[in-house]
């Protein structure tokens, strides 16, 4: 055999490989918990990544009902009114003692200047559900009434 042919196998499974694209490592369980992934979301909005916070968001509401009001919380915070009021009315939906929920809706509704008899009564709601916390949504109902009284 010509020594120049002994090296041809070799040659041809050099670019058959180099034309491969090398495996992918694909991960079959989530190597983090729906609290983890909250945590790593709210890290990342600390640090106005935005986007990256949503994605762990997403993933934490797999299975932590709560992460809908985080995903509410991030859209308020970019900005995008109506997917933040649509997380909002999901948490309030999947889970309807999420005070803060209601709290944060009516204070979007403000922010907005709309529907401003649905805001002051969902921050009633959120005062109903949590007491302990009634100083905090007074702050929002407050705001709201002023508002109401401003533009009749």
């Amino acid at each position: 055999m010509d020594s120049k042919l002994k090296w041809l196998p070799v040659f041809c499974l050099l670019l058959l490989l180099g034309s491969c694209v090398w495996p992918r490592i694909i991960i079959l369980k989530d190597p983090l918990t729906p609290e983890e992934h909250l945590n790593l979301g709210v890290a990342y909005e600390k640090n106005n990544e935005f986007d990256q916070a949503v994605i762990e968001y997403q993933s934490a509401a797999k299975k932590l009902l709560t992460a809908y009001l985080y995903l509410g919380n991030v859209y308020f915070q970019k900005k995008e009114f109506d997917k933040s009021e649509k997380y909002y009315k999901k948490a309030i939906q999947k889970e309807p003692g999420q005070a803060d929920a209601y709290n944060n809706l009516a204070w979007l509704y403000y922010i907005k200047g709309e529907t401003l008899d649905k805001a002051e009564n969902l921050v009633l709601k959120a005062m109903e559900l949590r007491p302990d916390r009634i100083s905090v949504y007074t702050d929002t109902l407050n705001k709201i009434r002023n508002l109401k009284q401003m533009k009749n």
